[in-house]
């Protein structure tokens, strides 16, 4: 497990854990991503996403909040069912393991670089997109708070993922959701979908249960 390090430099030590994805030089560029591209991309989606909320379309600071906190469970949800069922598919045929390689397989194999941890936006700009449309269309009037929660759900998992792999803070939720994310991956892949929250894996059954010495 890693030590605390900088962002800078978990970045700069990942080409010693990298392994090649593509045989296109091309496409193996595209494959690395810094991992404060999403805090770029998606800070301003959310802001714009609040303000609209409220000058479009005139939510109440409480019907804003609501529609908030939904959309952040709504993103804990799909976090949880993406984990599970798209990057840890069914190992049955030669095309699922495929599938599993390059969504997710390649995290597991270099759990340290840094330059794969992180959503390419390749990926989860078109997925934002396809979200914003689907939310809007359920919800009309107070879609955009919901999106808004969404957004910021899937930038805390990502950053909080990231950090689990090379930072060590104190805080004691912190040291929660690492050891359980790191037990996802040395010790059973197939539990602790959960990286932002142990919620889903509770409900579903799917917490790692530690055996007791006694």
């Amino acid at each position: 497990m890693a030590k605390h390090k900088s962002i800078s430099q978990a970045v700069r030590e990942s080409d010693q854990y990298r392994i090649r994805m593509f045989k296109s030089d091309f496409l193996e560029k595209f494959s690395y991503v810094h991992p404060l591209v999403p805090v770029f991309l998606y800070v301003p989606v959310i802001l714009v996403s609040s303000y609209f909320a409220f000058a479009k379309f005139h939510l109440t600071p409480l019907q804003f909040a609501g529609m908030f906190l939904a959309g952040i469970l709504g993103w804990t949800l799909t976090e949880y069912t993406l984990h599970r069922f798209l990057f840890h598919p069914p190992m049955k045929s030669e095309f699922l393991k495929k599938v599993y390689f390059y969504t997710h397989g390649i995290h597991h194999e270099a759990p340290l670089d840094a330059t794969r941890l992180v959503m390419p936006p390749s990926v989860s700009v078109p997925l934002a997109v396809l979200v914003y449309f689907g939310v809007m269309a359920i919800w009309p009037q107070t879609g955009l708070a919901f999106y808004a929660g969404f957004i910021l759900g899937y930038l805390f998992y990502d950053m909080l993922h990231f950090s689990t792999h090379f930072f060590a803070f104190p805080w004691k939720w912190y040291k929660l959701l690492k050891k359980h994310h790191m037990v996802h991956h040395f010790k059973a892949p197939d539990k602790n979908f959960g990286v932002s929250n142990h919620l889903w894996d509770y409900i579903f059954r799917t917490k790692y249960k530690h055996k007791s010495l006694s």
